[in-house]
């Protein structure tokens, strides 16, 4: 619990440090880009090249002259507090450099997304392992679970607690390593949003003929009904990815079902307002995680 705290703590401090700050209109009034649905970010990290959005900035104040190109932008000349410095501008770069090379910022970002899933390996597997081996106990802790139904006395649930933490040894179960991969995957997630936020070459581009910036909801209002089935690859792979984990740590079925729809709901929602290249980022990520439990529960049955 303390280390849960710990990491909780220093998270938050995290993101105290330095994050996007949405560009204001006279009324106080967040700026929107009008074609792509977007919210201007004011402090963005390099120059725009876009007409429409440099005038955006110029309207209202904003010097984007003095910025470097996204092309030539160090992440480390200026430092922007811990979070900022060492996150965001670090990972923007790096989709930045990828996205010079392959000529395509969309696929820039799978690509990241993929090479940090792939360093991220050892901490995912030993989390996906952990729900192979909370499946194998299962039965021996529902055993547990029936053997104290009904005896709330001190001792007896002293008892049961040494027999469930008999189990979690002999499966070589520990409780804080299955959510250290959400104590990862939610600053991945916001270092994601911001750098795309941040970094004009980023969400000025398009991928597949989707502009990188555009909201789900702005395009389907624009008639691009495209977004259909990009909302449904949301859906879809954030379904499968977290499936079989909910299945394994929980022995009650119908429960499993409501977690899953109730985070199916917050999913659909949220990606609504998704950008497009944080939705791409998204289905990779997803994509990634169904492919790693695919393979990790065949070497289990195979073992």
């Amino acid at each position: 619990m303390k280390k849960k705290k710990i990491i909780l703590i220093l998270f938050i401090i995290l993101l105290l440090t330095g994050c996007t700050t949405t560009l204001k209109d006279e009324n106080n009034k967040t700026v929107i880009n009008e074609t792509t649905g977007q919210s201007i970010t004011e402090n963005i990290i390099c120059k725009p090249t876009n007409e429409e959005v440099i005038n955006i900035y110029k309207e209202h104040d904003i010097d984007v002259d003095k910025l470097p190109s996204c092309n030539n932008f160090n992440p480390v000349s200026k430092y922007e507090g811990l979070w900022t410095t060492f996150f965001v501008k670090p990972l923007a770069w790096v989709i930045i450099k990828i996205g010079s090379l392959v000529n395509s910022y969309g696929l820039s970002i799978i690509i990241t997304a993929i090479l940090i899933r792939l360093a991220l390996i050892p901490i995912t597997k030993k989390t996906a392992m952990q729900s192979e081996n909370i499946k194998k106990a299962q039965p021996e802790m529902e055993k547990i679970d029936k053997k104290y139904k009904g005896k709330d006395s001190q001792e007896d649930q002293m008892r049961k607690t040494q027999e469930m933490m008999a189990v979690y040894q002999k499966y070589q179960i520990n409780p804080v390593s299955g959510c250290l991969l959400a104590f990862i995957q939610l600053p991945l997630l916001f270092a994601f949003l911001e750098a795309i936020n941040r970094t004009p070459a980023i969400f000025e581009s398009k991928f597949l003929g989707l502009q990188m910036a555009t909201t789900t909801l702005v395009g389907l209002e624009n008639g691009n009904y495209i977004y259909i089935l990009f909302i449904i690859l949301i859906i879809g792979t954030s379904y499968l990815s977290f499936k079989k984990t909910l299945k394994d740590q929980t022995s009650q079925a119908a429960q499993m079902k409501y977690t899953i729809y109730i985070m199916l709901g917050v999913i659909f929602i949220g990606s609504l307002t998704l950008p497009t290249a944080l939705g791409i980022y998204w289905i990779t990520s997803s994509t990634f995680t169904i492919l790693q439990n695919i393979w990790i529960e065949r070497r289990s049955k195979h073992e």
